[in-house]
């Protein structure tokens, strides 16, 4: 294969994969030895530096990632800034918590878990996009039941509620009072 057909498919692959690529690897797929495919990213990652263009071929350990220039990070980061995750108060992550545990969950189910009003939690974390509306309760008054969205899974960075840590949840099957006694117990007093 000719160098500048080799450079050409070296830096069409590193752009796809996004992420470092081994040289066996880029050697195998380009059927060259590994030494014809450190000379080319060499070469290229010279010729990118030297021309002063807004990539860069990097080699980290024993393969080479193309990455944006750091003469243009000011650029890529205002073009590609992410929005700020919204602040949130410490009764709307409690509430987004219980959505996030017990969904579906409608706000009754909420205010039972929290002891406290959360109209105003739900209709913040409504307003932000971290929970929408899943239907409705087949029960009398017909309640809204929310779940979290896909909002909710990039602001707090994984890719499903699986990742969430476990937690003791609560059962609804006996009364909140008589479980947080039953939690509460007290320390036998110690003899001196």
């Amino acid at each position: 294969m000719e160098q500048s057909e080799l450079q050409r498919a070296i830096e069409a692959i590193l752009f796809a994969a996004g992420e470092r690529i081994e040289v066996n690897r880029l050697a195998m797929a380009l059927e060259v030895d590994p030494k014809d495919i450190i000379a080319a990213a060499d070469k290229l990652a010279d010729e990118l530096s030297f021309e002063r263009r807004g990539i860069r071929i990097l080699k980290l350990e024993n393969g080479y990632q193309m990455v944006s220039s750091g003469e243009m990070a000011d650029f890529v980061t205002k073009a590609l800034e992410t929005r700020k995750p919204p602040k949130l108060s410490s009764s709307q992550l409690e509430t987004l918590t219980i959505v996030a545990y017990y969904q579906p969950a409608t706000k009754a189910m909420i205010e039972q878990i929290r002891g406290v009003d959360s109209s105003y939690s739900v209709s913040a974390l409504l307003n932000k996009k971290l929970i929408e509306e899943a239907g409705r309760l087949n029960v009398p008054g017909r309640p809204i039941q929310y779940k979290t969205t896909p909002d909710f899974l990039r602001t707090f960075g994984i890719s499903s509620l699986e990742e969430l840590p476990l937690i003791e949840k609560v059962n609804f099957g006996e009364p909140i009072e008589t479980m947080e006694q039953a939690e509460i117990q007290e320390p036998a007093a110690e003899e001196v």
